[in-house]
């Protein structure tokens, strides 16, 4: 899927396992490995959730590295806007994620 001619897409889960079987559902309807991304509120929890479901986080690639390196300096909350707003979600879309996020629940999307 190419990020400029998709629609991004996220799918709100509330544990682990749910991010897994989201992750699979994508896969299983032609989603890449490279198009794949979790986030979770929690840095820890978003690594250990990509690499059990061998999906991605966003990073530079994905931000640019002004706001990778802006990133350093925000709170949690505004890095997770920033993350979301750089796979194509509004700025709108980004709060609400954010702030379902913040209730620890993961976020699978994808561009």
């Amino acid at each position: 899927m190419n990020q400029t001619h998709h629609k991004s897409y996220a799918k709100v889960v509330e544990n682990g396992v749910q991010a897994v079987g989201a992750v699979n559902e994508l896969r299983n309807t032609g989603y890449r490995y490279e198009d794949v991304f979790v986030l979770a509120h929690d840095q820890d929890r978003t690594e250990r959730i990509a690499d059990t479901v061998d999906a991605k986080e966003i990073g530079i690639k994905e931000e640019g590295v002004f706001d990778s390196l802006a990133n350093l300096f925000r709170s949690r909350g505004d890095e997770l806007r920033a993350k979301i707003t750089s796979l194509g979600f509004t700025d709108t879309e980004a709060d609400f994620y954010e702030k379902e996020l913040d209730q620890g629940i993961n976020l699978s999307t994808s561009a």
